[in-house]
């Protein structure tokens, strides 16, 4: 009678999972996969990537779910020597400094944002043209989206001061995202959550609560809901290991197109091998781009922050993430109008494209922990009738 059931093994299940299982309930988890942990799945080694460069900022409210439950483990901040080795791509070079015009743009506070602008309508009005482009593709790294200044300025000015604050909210699991997904899925384990992997399912349970915590492609065509949809971004991702060399940038934000390349041997050694440093990068292309004219970006921030990085390739990877980098709001929405978290008669989405706040994978922790409190109220009501119809027999 207080049976859950999640469809999806990933951030956004593995937390509705461990919400419902404290809650009471009997938690059932289906994952298609082989292994948990959806995008936050970290690779075998010897190069510990996830899908695209993963980052999880202090500030946000899954650190203190993670913290509060000792699932965090030990993270990584930025160290602060790199500090000097961030490059900007400006005018054909790589630079030390961003224009100052973008810097004071990162201070404008969100509120003053509005929602039914695009960002590079206001940003323009605010600290000029040159600012608005700059900025637009600097916080890119929290889009995954060809085309930032389109977006609602709001939208885009949440994420611009989040990833350029200071001290930067940016940290990493040691060991990789993988490290996390262990940790809870042990917590799940605990808690009696009876996690089923390899197993597709093909129809929702219908004697159960269900969250369904897939891709919006994958809840569309499991629920049969043509209405769910939400734009998301296609992005060229890049992981790189090189032979190390003393010296070279921490991260190369690309400032003339939208584009991101950080060092991650640089705060946690662990995720290469001894001598070699990791590198990993997003690279978004537009609707008519190929994913070749994303990588041909890459290559040439790699040419200027790089020297001689094909000679001291040792490993290499290229993938295409389409419409699986997370929900961005155009002008005149917000993550509200994205699809309804409570579907009726207890169907209920979690994920990082859902009506939930937060950026990037705290999107799929929040709708996660919402899935779950709705889904458990929903059995409190079911159980409550049920005795009230004992009751009146």
């Amino acid at each position: 009678m207080n049976r859950i059931s999640v469809i999806g093994g990933g951030l956004a299940g593995l937390t509705a999972a461990i919400t419902a299982a404290e809650g009471g309930a009997r938690v059932t988890l289906y994952e298609a996969h082989h292994t948990l942990g959806g995008r936050a799945r970290t690779a075998e080694g010897p190069y510990l990537t996830n899908e695209g460069p993963h980052a999880l900022y202090n500030r946000g409210p899954h650190w203190s779910w993670l913290r509060q439950r000792d699932l965090l483990g030990p993270v990584a901040a930025v160290p602060l020597r790199e500090g000097s080795r961030f490059r900007f791509h400006r005018g054909g070079a790589l630079r030390r400094t961003p224009p100052l015009s973008l810097l004071r743009l990162t201070r404008r506070p969100v509120e003053e944002a509005p929602v039914d602008t695009s960002f590079t309508e206001w940003a323009s009005a605010v600290a000029g043209p040159r600012a608005a482009r700059a900025a637009a593709h600097y916080a890119a790294v929290a889009l995954f989206h060809h085309d930032p200044g389109a977006l609602s300025a709001r939208f885009v000015q949440e994420r611009l001061r989040r990833a350029a604050a200071l001290p930067p909210e940016a940290h990493f699991p040691v060991g990789g995202w993988g490290q996390i997904v262990e940790r809870m899925a042990a917590r799940a384990w605990n808690l009696g959550v009876r996690m089923e992997t390899t197993v597709r399912i093909d129809a929702v349970p219908d004697d159960t609560p269900v969250i369904v915590a897939t891709s919006m492609d994958a809840a569309r065509r499991l629920v049969g809901d043509d209405s769910l949809h939400w734009t998301s971004g296609h992005t060229v991702l890049l992981d790189l290991a090189l032979r190390s060399r003393k010296g070279e940038p921490f991260v190369i934000s690309d400032l003339e197109a939208p584009g991101w390349l950080e060092r991650f041997t640089a705060q946690d050694p662990s995720v290469a091998p001894a001598g070699e440093q990791l590198l990993q990068g997003q690279f978004p292309i537009g609707p008519g781009e190929s994913r070749a004219a994303g990588t041909a970006r890459a290559e040439a921030l790699l040419d200027l922050g790089f020297p001689g990085w094909r000679e001291r390739t040792v490993w290499r990877r290229d993938a295409l993430a389409t419409g699986r980098t997370g929900a961005v709001d155009h002008p005149g929405t917000t993550w509200r109008d994205r699809p309804a978290i409570d579907r009726g008669r207890g169907l209920y989405l979690a994920g990082d494209q859902v009506a939930a706040p937060g950026v990037l994978s705290e999107v799929s922790f929040n709708s996660g922990i919402t899935a779950a409190s709705l889904a458990l109220r929903h059995l409190a009501r079911r159980t409550h009738l049920a005795q009230l119809d004992l009751k009146r027999a």
